[in-house]
């Protein structure tokens, strides 16, 4: 199987298939068209795509599949392009990142007790946003409904910030994820609205070391995140379906590089809070560069076609603009979609009914009720000490200085 793309051959696209510029970062093109074709193989040639050209038709295969160091390549390629196009916005504010840290010492004295504290001012998104650059995943945002959390460690005085989480409107379509549910597409339309992903979840230096990326784990279950959520959203509803947002049955999250040490063997009180329900098959964007999306965005705007990304009108906002610049320049969006990456599927459940809730047969949820003290003292018992034994995690901790914290 291949996907085909109709151009005229000329020097920009020669270029392009003897691979002398796919790796470049600059593409240029004599209109919006022609770029778009360009990126779109530069991506796909990164990623082991084998491109030929038979006069007016370029077709591109797939390799069989991407290994771990091809997918961490292309995740570079998009973090570089991300970090170097928003360069001066994180050089302003890396000193304000890093007066929201802790330094060693202090977080491997700290006995640890989080606190969200809900994204809602200018000052609080723009230090969630710094932190997100930090990770080797490129920053990317959801589009619907979308809550971001600062986890500070209140048993300093400082109150340090421990990591972040984000949650957002889950993905219409996994079938591997409905398949496992018992979902059919109807009582999927009528139930997706009652669940989520956790699209950011980790923690930051010094208590990354420390485990601090379970501990969130954990958090993801707290009572007190499912109230934050249900109080943002308690007078939302959707336009599509005209349905309330604010309950909350369980949490969606993947994991790119399959199994994650971060979701192993989380349980509190012999409930599994991250069980691994399947892979998904590799249908999405995350293959294609922002660079090349923004350049789709701009040549549907130029044919007068603008896709819309609010709130209430779903999550797959990337996906259909690929299908509508697809459509018009006539190959097939979902042979592009359906080769990017597997990622593994982990659910965590908020309530003990909350699959027979999903699948519309109880009409209320039985919530677990986990606060956020019980959990973190599990994770502590559990996780935390242990960690804090091993002498070379130690030395690490002890030698970390807010003041060296840096986005490169």
């Amino acid at each position: 199987m291949m996907l085909t793309l109709k151009s005229k051959l000329n020097i920009a696209l020669k270029n392009i298939a003897s691979q002398k510029n796919a790796f470049s970062n600059y593409i240029t093109a004599k209109n919006l068209e022609e770029r778009v074709i360009l990126l779109i193989l530069r991506d796909l040639i990164r990623l082991g795509w084998n491109v030929n050209f038979d006069k007016e038709i370029i077709t591109v295969k797939p390799p069989g599949f991407y290994d771990k160091e091809t997918i961490k390549k292309a995740m570079s390629y998009k973090r570089e392009e991300l970090i170097c196009k928003n360069r001066k916005w994180i050089d302003s504010h890396i000193e304000f990142a890093r007066e929201n840290l802790a330094d060693g010492w202090a977080a491997w004295n700290s006995e640890i007790i989080p606190s969200f504290e809900v994204c809602e001012s200018k000052e609080q998104f723009d230090l969630f946003r710094v932190y997100r650059y930090y990770w080797s995943s490129p920053y990317s945002d959801y589009v619907g409904r979308r809550i971001k959390v600062i986890v500070r460690d209140i048993a300093l005085p400082s109150k340090p910030v421990i990591g972040i989480i984000a949650l957002g409107s889950s993905i219409i379509h996994i079938p591997e994820r409905d398949q496992w549910i018992g979902w059919e597409k109807k009582t999927r339309t009528e139930n997706l609205i009652y669940t989520m992903d956790a699209y950011v979840l980790g923690a930051l230096p010094p208590y990354n070391y420390l485990l601090g990326g379970k501990l969130l784990s954990y958090l993801i279950a707290s009572s007190e995140l499912i109230n934050l959520y249900k109080k943002k959203y308690k007078d939302k509803t959707t336009i599509i379906s005209n349905r309330k947002a604010n309950d909350i049955a369980c949490i969606f999250t993947t994991s790119l590089y399959g199994k994650s040490s971060q979701y192993n063997r989380i349980t509190y009180n012999d409930i599994t809070l991250y069980e691994l329900i399947g892979y998904t098959k590799g249908y999405g964007t995350l293959h294609l560069t922002d660079e090349t999306f923004s350049a789709m965005v701009e040549f549907l705007k130029e044919n007068n076609i603008l896709i819309s990304n609010k709130f209430g009108y779903g999550p797959s906002w990337r996906m259909r603009v690929i299908r509508s610049v697809a459509n018009i320049l006539g190959f097939d969006s979902y042979f592009l979609l359906r080769h990017s990456f597997k990622r593994a599927i982990y659910l965590t459940p908020l309530a003990w009914n909350y699959l027979e809730f999903l699948k519309g047969k109880d009409k209320k949820l039985k919530y677990y009720k986990f606060s956020s003290k019980d959990l973190t003292k599990y994770w502590r018992n559990r996780w935390h000490l242990k960690r804090k034994d091993n002498l070379d995690i130690k030395e690490v901790v002890l030698h970390f200085n807010k003041r060296d914290f840096d986005i490169l």
